[in-house]
């Protein structure tokens, strides 16, 4: 065989291993979703009161109190829960960074922070 026939062959037999590992190669799980990070709601109070997460992060607040509560950020216009009633919850997936106070729009003396880092 001359040179032009072995690289010819050496072509070939790079490209057919390059299909056999695409056609044999297992797909790559996608990493499962992050669990919620949890802020409760009891006693009139959110806890914790204040909270730091990394951007990205989806915040869950569940009403454990026997009283309903909402969950409003102090523009009104970054989240607002409905009424939640005991053991409804709420989630907001926090995509920028920066520093988000809310509160109870029922007992606005009800404050919580969440800081996106």
């Amino acid at each position: 065989m001359n040179r032009k026939g072995y690289v010819c062959l050496f072509v070939l037999l790079a490209a057919s291993a390059v299909a056999w590992s695409r056609l044999n190669a297992k797909p790559v799980a996608a990493p499962p979703p992050a669990t919620p990070v949890e802020v409760r709601i009891d006693n009139f109070s959110f806890s914790p009161a204040t909270l730091t997460v990394a951007t990205g992060t989806t915040v869950k607040w569940t009403n454990r109190d026997d009283i309903p509560h909402t969950v409003v950020s102090d523009d009104k216009t970054t989240f607002k829960s409905k009424v939640l009633d005991t053991d409804d919850t709420f989630t907001f997936t926090f995509s920028k960074p920066g520093s988000y106070d809310y509160f109870c729009s029922v007992h606005p003396k009800m404050t919580g922070k969440v800081v996106v880092q």
